[in-house]
């Protein structure tokens, strides 16, 4: 039987942390032996806003390595990078070219990041979407892990999928129409310093983050700072304790622990009492990610190998899938 096919990926914009991890990254792992698993490094996506061009490479090299730290099993998964495989570029051109413009216009995201962005607003922000939409379909994924957040953008997948079968191939559709796999618990990992927003890599304050990599010192530090109120005992779901409820899910994710058993063990404990016990969980499950990361970035030739063998992988299907959808468009077959 052949397997369902999953294709995720993360851009390579600083360390990765707990809510990439805690919200997509561990799940992935958990999942990996019921899929055939494409797993790309977004580096295309990262040049959307603002970047550093002297520490792109560096930065791809530590998110595919961080992949196969977290767990990601060569087995069932192939790790590559985005740009390494041109047909990602090619295919964007091509929908791009019968996605109407309104549609990206209306997208929930790049409102919010025009805002911020101002007048440096770029075209690749606006056409972020179209590019998502040729990763997804270039695989012929059947269902693509995203979070509440990123449903617009899947259900944009599945919009220009469905015109170029109308316009193109009626009778034998060449581009599948992916599904969400959505994982409610731990989706949505909140900032340390504001319980009400995600967790994120765009946020100045690195104090609202833990990242895979910070140091024991350094975690610590983050966690006696974060955000709290001044009620003693912890509880769940209280929606005027939203960075009490964010932490408690933390701990809850991180120790293995059920919400019952969290709920119990912590409802009388102090700020104090509870950020110790969450610095000590913290670090030790980080731990064992933080040392397999570093001998995997010891053997350069290993990591190489993992993403040559990858970008050979995705290749053979993503080129496939491009010739077809030029064949549809009526082009001609180069000699």
């Amino acid at each position: 039987m052949v397997s369902p096919r999953i294709l995720s990926g993360v851009q390579p914009t600083g360390n990765l942390h707990l809510g990439n991890y805690l919200g997509a990254i561990r799940n992935w792992v958990e999942g990996q032996s019921q899929y055939e698993n494409f797993f790309c490094v977004v580096d295309l996506h990262a040049i959307t806003v603002p970047h550093k061009p002297e520490t792109l490479a560096a930065d791809t090299y530590t998110i595919a390595a961080l992949y196969l730290a977290c767990g990601i099993d060569l087995r069932y998964s192939n790790i590559f990078v985005q740009s390494h495989v041109s047909a990602h570029s090619e295919l964007t051109w091509l929908l791009n070219c019968i996605t109407p413009l309104n549609w990206l216009e209306d997208m929930i995201q790049f409102k919010e990041k025009a805002v911020k962005q101002g007048e440096n607003v770029n075209v690749g922000l606006l056409d972020y979407p179209v590019l998502m939409a040729a990763d997804i379909l270039l695989y012929r994924a059947d269902k693509v892990p995203v979070g509440e957040d990123q449903k617009q953008h899947l259900e944009l997948t599945r919009d220009i999928a469905a015109r170029f079968n109308y316009q193109f191939c009626r009778e034998k559709p060449v581009l599948k129409l992916p599904e969400p796999l959505i994982r409610a618990e731990g989706a949505r990992v909140m900032s340390l310093t504001d319980g009400t927003r995600k967790m994120s890599k765009s946020d100045p304050s690195d104090f609202s983050r833990i990242n895979l990599l910070d140091t024991p010192e350094t975690i610590q530090q983050k966690i006696k700072r974060c955000k709290t109120d001044s009620i003693r005992g912890m509880t769940f779901d209280d929606p005027e304790r939203p960075e009490c409820n964010n932490l408690l899910t933390l701990y809850m994710l991180l120790s293995g622990k059920s919400k019952q058993e969290v709920a119990i063990e912590c409802q009388d404990m102090g700020w104090g009492q509870f950020k110790s016990l969450l610095t000590e969980t913290t670090i030790a499950a980080l731990k064992p990610i933080q040392e397999k990361y570093q001998a995997i970035m010891n053997d350069q030739g290993y990591l190489e190998s993992v993403l040559r063998d990858g970008r050979q992988q995705a290749e053979a299907i993503a080129n496939d899938t491009l010739s077809q959808v030029k064949a549809a468009m009526g082009y001609s077959v180069p000699l």
